[in-house]
């Protein structure tokens, strides 16, 4: 049921807030769009990531790495 899903439905409702309506033929839409979108998204803050957008966790994540752990 969708209150099971809590986290699914409110990303569902902001995507449908960016312009993608459930009936949204995506075998229409560019690149372009879709990156656009995604960018949105991806620079909302996140109570999951303490406030931090996805794009600044993972630059972070990758600044505490350090050049050993890539081998």
């Amino acid at each position: 049921t969708p209150s099971q899903r809590a986290l699914n439905e409110n990303s569902n409702g902001l995507l449908r807030k960016d312009g993608l309506p459930k009936e949204m033929d995506f075998n229409q839409v560019d690149q372009p769009f879709i990156s656009s979108v995604a960018d949105k998204r991806n620079n909302i803050p996140r109570k999951s990531l303490d406030y931090r957008t996805p794009l600044e966790a993972f630059l972070s994540h990758l600044n505490g790495m350090g050049l050993s752990s890539l081998n």
